[in-house]
């Protein structure tokens, strides 16, 4: 399997992490809450809405078009701290991510 195909299925897994904690949410957030400049835009999104409306359209869209993928990504550490154990498959999931990004 290709880097592509193992980060395009490591994108779907963290999405069902998501789904399965019922921490995917259905309606969209704002334009301004997407322009954060924060890091994981803290000061307007939670972490699990940073994950859904940022961090996967992002790696999708580079996905998509082509475009060469981070390298360097460490999400995992900021879940651990957020979940703090109370969502074990969805730090995995994120865990897991960043093990196929940083493996290039």
């Amino acid at each position: 399997m290709s880097r592509e195909n193992e980060v395009q299925h490591g994108l779907l897994r963290l999405q069902q992490a998501l789904q399965q904690a019922q921490l995917w949410q259905q309606t969209p957030v704002s334009a301004e809450a997407l322009a954060s400049t924060q890091p994981f835009a803290i000061d307007t999104l939670s972490f699990p809405q940073w994950l859904q409306f940022i961090y996967l359209p992002k790696l999708q869209a580079l996905l998509d078009a082509g475009q060469p993928l981070p390298t360097k990504v460490a999400v995992a550490p900021m879940a651990e701290q957020t979940f703090a154990g109370s969502q074990p498959a969805l730090v995995a999931a994120i865990a897991h991510l960043d093990a196929l990004l940083c493996s290039a």
